[in-house]
């Protein structure tokens, strides 16, 4: 059974830092592509960063400069370091594992930037 649990969301104020984790199970970790995708609050689901099996990394334009995205395969772990938060990043992130027609969703993790 394929599972992916993210952790770490929680509320901050603006100009905060988070870091989420995303443990996975069920897979070989280590040949996915492994990704985070954020819904804000009445908007669609949208692609925050990615990171392939070989490392390589690409973000939104919007989190370019702030957030990192990393794996460790020794852990099955995908992490997002957010930093200097804005008010707008204020969503439901979620962990996502794909491998050809293979794909998997995290059951997410809330975010809520607020003062």
């Amino acid at each position: 059974q394929v599972q992916l649990v993210e952790s770490g969301g929680g509320a901050v104020q603006p100009g905060g830092s988070l870091r989420l984790s995303c443990a996975v199970s069920g897979i070989i970790f280590s040949i996915y592509d492994m990704a985070w995708y954020r819904q804000a609050p009445g908007k669609q689901r949208d692609l925050v960063a990615r990171i392939t099996r070989g490392g390589i990394t690409n973000y939104a334009d919007s989190v370019k400069g702030r957030f990192t995205i990393s794996r460790d395969n020794a852990k099955n772990t995908v992490y997002l370091q957010m930093n200097s938060l804005p008010p707008e990043a204020t969503a439901v992130y979620y962990c996502t594992a794909a491998l050809s027609i293979h794909f998997y969703w995290g059951p997410g993790t809330p975010v809520p930037v607020s003062s």
